[in-house]
């Protein structure tokens, strides 16, 4: 019996263009009706979950920033966090300066983009849609990032976007040079940085504990890199369709792809059987 259904939002549970597929609103309809609660289980900070999502009666949490970060929506509070300290922000941040990256903060329920790196938001190679819903989402800070480290009180995750592999690389590198931080990612351009046991699958755990639900009453959905630990952690671990390749092979199950409400169709299918 699935009692928790946790699902990444973009390219798994939202269509390519950010919308909702009809099959996926009608899952959420049908959780609704039999007490099922749907947790988004996203890189996104708290001001990115959709309304239009939250709105359910079946959504009362959400796991943020890669799992950083738990958050209760009907109380707008944050029940779960796990923080990176501010100095070894401060030097990740010098190591990779000269580069020509953002280096977004993931603080306070917003997310944070340095004015003098704000440019390379319309130079990263994403999709339109993509591409306005991460300017959307983000807090131009009028400073630098040094300032805007310090002015932050809880910081979360690191996102950085690059331009090139050569870039990539050398902020993979600095990055794994520190033992206590993981990276992951959800776009072909970027990394993403958070306390070492700060993944989704480590939120999963958190919030089924929390709730008394069993580990093996869990179904989860991911497409990309930053879902694997997720897809491991649940009872059932969903890769859709269009996921890459090291999500698919770390699923039990391939879904449908997102575009085609791969979420809702799979769910559509356990539930008859349940």
């Amino acid at each position: 019996m699935v009692r928790l259904i946790f699902s990444d939002l973009d390219d798994t549970f939202l269509a390519t263009d950010k919308t909702i597929p009809d099959k996926n609103r009608e899952m959420l309809e049908e959780a609704c009706g039999r007490g099922i609660q749907f947790v988004p289980c996203t890189g996104r900070n708290t001001n990115g979950i959709p309304s239009s999502i939250a709105e359910y009666g079946c959504v009362h949490y959400a796991i943020c920033c890669n799992g950083a970060l738990v958050a209760d929506l009907d109380r707008g509070e944050v029940i779960h966090e796990v923080d990176i300290e501010k100095e070894e922000v401060h030097q990740l941040f010098r190591a990779l300066e000269g580069l020509p990256i953002t280096f977004d903060l993931f603080a306070d329920g917003h997310v944070l983009t340095a004015e003098d790196r704000w440019r390379f938001l319309d130079e990263i190679p994403v999709t339109e849609p993509t591409r306005i819903h991460i300017k959307e989402v983000r807090t131009c800070y009028p400073g630098s990032v040094e300032d805007m480290i310090d002015a932050a009180k809880n910081i979360c995750r690191i996102n950085i976007f690059y331009l090139d592999n050569d870039t990539r690389d050398r902020v993979w590198e600095a990055v794994d040079s520190f033992s206590d931080l993981i990276r992951a990612s959800s776009q072909p351009c970027n990394v993403e940085v958070t306390k070492n046991g700060a993944d989704k699958g480590a939120g999963l755990l958190w919030l089924a504990d929390h709730l008394g639900v069993p580990v093996e009453e869990t179904v989860a959905f991911g497409d990309s890199s930053n879902d694997i630990a997720m897809l491991k952690a649940a009872g059932d671990g969903v890769a859709v369709a269009n996921a890459r390749p090291e999500c698919l092979a770390a699923a039990d199950h391939i879904a449908q792809s997102n575009d085609k409400g791969g979420v809702g169709l799979y769910m559509e299918e356990l539930l008859r059987r349940q």
